[in-house]
């Protein structure tokens, strides 16, 4: 089985460590010249990473799967599904789109990694838009293996469980995001923490770190192992239905209050961004994300025997 991964940034290189895992060939290529050779170098250290904590039986092996493309169409030839990660932008999308149409495999899904944007609004005309799926990753795409798999009205049932099928063979969790609506699912879950803590840091009711320091040491810990479904059904003693009879007007009556739709504002960023900056100087930040996936690595392994 091959896989094509077009566009080598953080999420190309993710979803490439992820299929070469699987046992995948993976073929990557970039528009930019060198790209690709540099996401393999990438690639590779992901691998020794994920080894060091058993998520990995072999990684040279791994490695030796994967090649860099120099054209769009070699790094299409031969694949099983393709994937694409470019930039963000409908229009760069849509183009995109249409040449790993014309070039793919007859019958060959593709799937995209946009983040927010609908597939409406950039499949909608490719020709063989009925192989053509968002199934969007989480960041990054190895460690975190949940991926929005979301159908426009023209998918059909068979080749959104085909699609699923194939993500949860790699070892990812396909989840089905049943209507189009921007940022599917899990950014707009985010989006309401995100939004809401900035509002509480501009209100000065508690400082960046400490907020920070609710997340890591609460409500982070329990939803690594359970979502908020299962939080309140196992927090009542006679489950979901009995802690929503006890709470709900309270989550009512602070929801009147929450500031999730509001902008930004720019000195609460600045706050925010002295204090990540004091916790973090700019200089480390590089190494502080690679110390954040070897974490996510050995929490995953943990993950794995509970």
């Amino acid at each position: 089985m091959r896989a094509g991964i077009i566009g080598t940034g953080l999420i190309g290189r993710g979803w490439a460590t992820a299929f070469a895992r699987a046992g995948w060939s993976v073929s990557l290529w970039d528009h930019a010249p060198g790209a690709a050779a540099l996401a393999l170098s990438s690639v590779k250290m992901a691998l020794d990473d994920m080894a060091s904590v058993g998520l990995v039986a072999d990684p040279s092996a791994a490695a030796a799967r994967i090649r860099v493309s120099d054209t769009l169409p070699d790094a299409l030839q031969d694949t099983d599904y393709v994937q694409e990660s470019v930039p963000e932008d409908a229009e760069i999308k849509r183009g995109v789109f249409e040449l790993l149409d014309r070039y793919a495999p007859a019958g060959v899904p593709i799937g995209s990694s946009s983040s927010s944007i609908v597939g409406s609004r950039f499949l909608s005309e490719i020709p063989g838009r009925d192989r053509c799926i968002v199934a969007h990753p989480a960041n990054p795409p190895h460690l975190m293996p949940v991926v929005e798999v979301a159908p426009s009205l023209w998918h059909d049932e068979a080749f959104v469980a085909e699609v699923c099928g194939l993500l949860a063979s790699i070892g990812q969790v396909p989840v089905v995001v049943r209507k189009e609506i921007e940022g599917f699912v899990m950014n707009r879950l985010q989006t309401a923490v995100v939004n809401e803590a900035v509002a509480l840091v501009a209100r000065g009711v508690i400082d960046p770190a400490d907020l920070d320091a609710v997340m890591k040491h609460s409500l982070g810990l329990r939803w690594a192992l359970m979502g908020p479904f299962e939080t309140m059904d196992l927090n009542a003693p006679n489950g979901f239905l009995d802690y929503a009879t006890r709470y709900g007007h309270l989550y009512q009556s602070m929801g009147r209050d929450l500031h999730v739709g509001e902008a930004w504002p720019d000195d609460a960023l600045r706050t925010i961004e002295d204090s990540r900056r004091q916790e973090t100087p700019r200089a480390e930040v590089g190494e502080r994300m690679r110390w954040r996936d070897r974490a996510l690595m050995r929490l995953m392994s943990l993950k794995d025997k509970l």
